[in-house]
């Protein structure tokens, strides 16, 4: 007769070395992993980056802060030469009192408020209209909605201001042909131009930001909201947004500071014939107009500290107000549930 010997019962603690159960004895040597090893190893991954952001990052904006304290005065009755004498606050408070940098603040606002919701708006109806069943040729149309993207902003504004002038541009001609008069370069053309210059340089690649989000969107989910009866419209905006809403953050986020260093377009504007937009436009076109056309390096590194700072305040509120906003719908989800 031969007999088996039975193994351990399901659920049976392991057995340790002799057959013991439970920890191991105060004598049994366990290897772990130098906690050392660990973090010298994440110090050597980590390191590139933090010396990057140190030297393009931390250093530049050091060095503009230290720069606004200065500033540049003639020595004498202003028949000597200049010596660089320290400041204060002193070039922030010219540069706050002078008209022409606070008007460049008010066209920002006017920029963002017409850029932004067309940009966020017109990328994600785009990008919805490509991932439904009705689009077709989808690879044919985000090639040909991304190349605008792959043109240079100088070599696309120069484009643009010959479509906008006035003799030269077949666009204008066509316009005035079917009674349509528009001066872009007049003072309520300049805007809507630059906006438009803007948008056609962007609008393609958030849209194929829009695009990849909604190819990750579970498939499941969208099946059963056709099974329960969702139309495409519902289905659309109550499902596919909401799930993408993380990509429509970081764009938002991105394209409001995006909007804040407007500079390229406006510049490259600024030579059309009558244009309206002046050499301080902007706050960026102000503090290049400070540095290279008078010499005050204090008064431009104030003025792009200024900036700067009112990028990351608007940065952390629509980050705030996006991440309250989610806080509460997940609330409310569960509580439904």
């Amino acid at each position: 007769m031969t007999t088996t010997k039975a193994g351990p019962r399901p659920g049976a603690p392991a057995r340790g070395p002799g057959g013991r159960t439970g920890p191991p004895s105060p004598g049994t040597r366990l290897r772990f992993r130098p906690r050392s090893r660990v973090t010298g190893a994440a110090v050597l991954l980590l390191a590139p980056f933090f010396v990057l952001f140190v030297l393009v990052m931390v250093v530049p904006i050091g060095y503009a802060v230290w720069l606004s304290l200065f500033s540049e005065q003639q020595s004498g009755l202003g028949f000597g030469g200049t010596e660089t004498v320290f400041s204060g606050l002193g070039n922030y408070t010219a540069a706050l009192g002078d008209p022409a940098f606070r008007e460049g603040f008010v066209v920002l606002l006017g920029y963002c408020a017409l850029y932004i919701p067309l940009m966020i708006g017109g990328a994600l109806a785009l990008a919805l209209l490509l991932d439904s069943a009705l689009a077709r040729a989808r690879r044919f149309f985000q090639l040909a909605l991304f190349l605008p993207h792959a043109v240079p902003g100088i070599i696309a504004a120069l484009i643009w201001v010959y479509l906008y002038t006035p003799q030269l541009s077949p666009v204008v001609e066509a316009m005035e042909a079917g009674g349509i008069g528009f001066d872009f370069f007049s003072p309520s053309g300049a805007l809507p131009s630059v906006v438009n210059i803007a948008l056609w340089e962007w609008l393609g690649y958030n849209m194929v930001i829009f695009y990849a989000a909604l190819q990750a969107v579970d498939r499941s989910v969208l099946e059963a909201a056709t099974v329960d009866g969702a139309g495409a419209w519902r289905t659309a905006f109550s499902i596919k947004v909401p799930l993408i809403r993380a990509s429509v953050v970081m764009v938002a986020l991105f394209t409001v500071i995006g909007s804040l260093q407007l500079f390229t377009e406006p510049l490259i504007l600024n030579k059309g014939t009558g244009s309206a937009v002046t050499s301080t436009w902007t706050p960026n076109m102000y503090a290049y107009t400070a540095a290279f056309e008078r010499n005050d390096y204090g008064l431009a590194a104030a003025a792009s500290v200024l900036l700067a700072l009112t990028a990351a305040l608007l940065s952390f509120v629509v980050t705030k107000l996006s991440g309250g906003r989610g806080r509460k719908k997940t609330e409310r989800n569960e509580a439904t549930a």
